[in-house]
């Protein structure tokens, strides 16, 4: 075959691959396109406030934009989020949204119990459990079961999920207590109803192995564990994690699989593919068969523990109730009144993926696996894992040090309990170990900011000493945090040597960010030598500002700013990594306006204040005016977190109504009630809690006790404290009406853009007097 020929067929092939792409990314659009959301009636009862939430918002859009949440049946930081996992028809593809279920899917493989929500990582997708009837169970059992279901015969609210699945003949409904799923099933066909529960399932590419299987029908339960490796899991050398499941009928007959062998009448089974399949007697059309699955990450023995402490003598409908009642208690600690129908229900919405992670992970007599994998016990507070702190620490975290400040104490307690454990503070924990994922030490800030707004009980001194050692030494041989890459040029230069590692710009500016953090509570503490060496560090993001062109650049360890710069070039158009390898998931634009903490020293560097608000403006007006657009571009992504506080720095530079205009467009054109609701990976709720923070009128500017204004969407909030109440007030309150001319906290008029949280920490009231004009100071 000539060369010319080979080379006209490679290039039909690729031709023909991209064309099947695009059909099938067309394919999920105009299913998800065609579907709206169904409003399918099982007589399960929304609560007030869950009522206003869209369950479906995020779970769909384009793949890689996804904000990746999911419609999972959970309750608050639930162990348990139990939902679909979805495939589609036009490339049988899996994993579209990483937590399991993609709003552009039309068929399920079944309902898993686990999932990380709004993050990249594929983790997850434990115990699949798949409904079915006699004349499909032997081919269900195959590897591949999958059944179809429409968008129109779905529903859900926070604590609950149904779908009909009409191949089957069911009707499956969903409800979860913090480590137990459980699953009614109403089979409808005359048929005998089967369910076949997956050990070793896992979502998307991920793996599980060592999958243990036992069958006790004495008891009408199913045991067993597997470990599994998923996309995190797999960093720190897998997880362990236990089921007890029970059925509320004697098994008719039952039998259990390994790989694609089925062994009719066995009890028990291991290997890396295993799983069981269960049948019950047939009665009447319209049969109902529930299981209840319970997990544990400790033993077996506490998995039974667990599903016997959360579920014994309460039926279905009464776990649903308290399900719901439980997202009503959060989802009330903000009232708000006014605004549109559209902004309540993106509101509330928001407000529940803000407590959807991180996730509580002990048992119900307090165990957990460590992070040394020995069993611990919390003892006067909760354990949680999974945290996004990289994201989360901007928006999300802030958000409990107002309202949900027990938790966010009990998220301290567990931070600190890792590092006595494992040597340092983690940047992105998840399970029982260090992901490493991102850059940075954002638990730094995290638990800086926490303290200095008053959530105390915690360890701090022992926090303060993991902050100081990995700033200045590292982490201690042995940990498995692999702590501030590029440290030693950091601190004899003043900034990360671009020769010597990648993403040293932005790694700079996130270390001195958290060297602000810890100069403010080595402060609040009594270490003022310490605390004047990390004000020192804090500063040291002007090394790297490169005053001609007007830019944080990166800088080799002779001093030497790079030559060759594309500012509005991505990372992720940049394959050679060659213009934008120090920075991280953005353009070198986007990374502009990265120290939030320091504004006025930030305005300081441009030419004049007045420079630095046209600059920043540009940014904005270049800003793809889409969501969830599938390339975003390199001018404002709301999606993108070194630059989602970008608008409210034109405060400091003397133009607060750019802040409230620019805001007012976020919340207006970056959010959406619909299944692609965001415009990118929620990341652990922290595009959530974004909207939620500026829809009250501020925002937090992380590892400070510092707030800055906005304006208000909503005509009055309550944002419930603890047992203070802040009540926000927009006096002329009205859809034209973004600016605000004057604010007081209590009665008292500020002449300042920005307040402290001492000014609120009581309640009281915030007051804006709102205007269709903006106000140029």
């Amino acid at each position: 075959m000539g060369k010319g020929r080979l080379q006209r067929i490679v290039k039909r092939l690729v031709l023909v691959v991209s064309v099947a792409v695009l059909l099938a990314v067309v394919g999920w659009y105009s299913t998800a396109a065609g579907q709206d959301t169904g409003d399918l009636d099982t007589g399960a009862t929304r609560g007030e406030l869950g009522a206003l939430v869209n369950s479906f918002s995020g779970t769909g859009g384009v793949p890689w934009m996804c904000a990746l949440d999911s419609p999972a049946a959970t309750r608050p930081f639930g162990l348990v989020r139990l939902a679909p996992d979805t495939t589609s028809i036009p490339a049988d593809r899996r994993g579209s949204n990483r937590t399991g279920y993609y709003y552009g899917d039309n068929n399920t493989i079944g309902f898993s119990h686990t999932r990380l929500v709004g993050a990249w990582h594929q983790e997850g997708g434990h115990f699949r459990v798949f409904p079915t009837v006699e004349s499909r169970a032997a081919e269900a059992r195959k590897k591949g079961r999958v059944t179809p279901f429409s968008h129109r015969e779905e529903t859900a609210f926070p604590g609950y999920y149904a779908v009909r699945l009409p191949e089957e003949g069911v009707l499956a409904e969903l409800t979860a207590t913090p480590h137990v799923g459980v699953h009614r099933y109403t089979f409808t066909k005359d048929e005998t109803p089967h369910i076949l529960l997956d050990v070793t399932s896992q979502l998307g590419n991920a793996r599980a192995e060592d999958g243990k299987v036992r069958i006790l029908p004495g008891t009408r339960e199913i045991e067993g564990s597997a470990r599994t490796f998923g996309s995190v899991a797999r960093r720190y050398g897998g997880l362990d994690i236990f089921f007890v499941a029970r059925a509320s009928q004697p098994f008719a007959g039952y039998g259990t699989w390994t790989g694609a062998e089925f062994s009719p009448g066995a009890e028990s089974a291991a290997g890396n593919a295993v799983g069981v399949d269960l049948s019950f007697a047939k009665g009447q059309p319209k049969q109902t068969v529930e299981l209840r699955l319970a997990v544990s990450c400790v033993s077996l023995a506490n998995a039974r523990l667990n599903l016997d402490a959360e579920t014994a003598g309460r039926s279905f409908d009464e776990l649903v109730k308290e399900g719901r009642d439980a997202w009503e208690e959060r989802l009330s600690r903000i009232r708000i009144r006014g605004g549109t129908q559209r902004h309540r229900r993106i509101f509330y919405t928001a407000l529940y993926h803000a407590f959807n992670m991180p996730t509580v992970f002990n048992d119900v007599n307090g165990e957990y696996r460590g992070f040394d994998k020995a069993i611990h016990k919390a003892e006067g507070f909760e354990y949680y894992t999974d945290f996004s702190l990289w994201d989360t620490f901007r928006t999300v975290h802030p958000l409990y040090n107002l309202i949900a400040r027990k938790e966010q104490r009990d998220m301290m307690v567990s931070l600190v309990e890792m590092a006595k454990v494992g040597g340092a503070l983690p940047r992105w924990p998840a399970g029982c170990g260090y992901t490493n994922s991102m850059l940075g030490t954002p638990a730094d800030m995290t638990i800086a900011e926490a303290y200095l707004k008053g959530v105390r009980d915690f360890d701090v001194e022992a926090a303060y000493g993991f902050m100081r050692q990995t700033a200045l030494e590292g982490p201690p041989a042995g940990s498995g945090f692999a702590g501030r890459e590029g440290l030693e040029s950091y601190l004899a230069l003043g900034y990360c040597a671009s020769e010597t590692m990648s993403e040293a710009v932005a790694s700079t500016l996130e270390y001195a960010w958290a060297d602000h953090a810890i100069s403010l509570l080595a402060r609040e503490l009594g270490h003022e030598a310490d605390a004047d060496t990390f004000a020192d560090h804090a500063g040291y993001y002007r090394n790297l500002w490169d005053p001609a062109r007007q830019y944080f650049l990166p800088r080799d360890s002779q001093g030497r700013f790079m030559e060759e710069f594309q500012p509005l070039l991505l990372t992720y158009a940049d394959r050679e990594r060659k213009y934008t390898d120090d920075y991280v998931e953005g353009s070198a634009l986007q990374w502009r306006w990265a120290v939030p903490y320091d504004a006025p020293g930030l305005v300081s560097l441009f030419k004049s204040p007045e420079y630095f608000a046209d600059e920043l403006d540009a940014f904005f007006k270049g800003s793809n005016a889409k969501i969830g657009e599938g390339n975003p571009g390199p001018y404002y992504w709301h999606g993108n977190q070194p630059d989602i506080h970008a608008a409210y720095l034109f405060n400091s530079a003397g133009r607060p109504d750019l802040t409230q205009k620019w805001v007012r467009w976020i919340l207006d054109s970056k959010y959406e009630d619909n299944y692609v609701g965001l415009d990118g990976n929620d990341d652990g709720g922290t595009l959530s809690s974004w909207f939620v923070l500026s829809a009250l009128g501020f925002y937090p500017v992380a590892g400070t006790p510092r707030y800055e204004l906005g304006a208000p969407l909503f005509e009055k909030a309550e944002v419930r404290m603890g047992d203070k109440v802040l009540t926000i007030v927009a006096e002329n309150h009205a859809a034209e009406n973004i600016y605000a001319h004057k604010t007081w906290i209590n009665d008292r008029l500020l002449d300042r853009t920005w307040f402290t949280h001492d000014e609120i920490a009581n309640g009281g009231t915030l007051r804006f007097e709102m205007s269709a004009k903006p106000l140029v100071r």
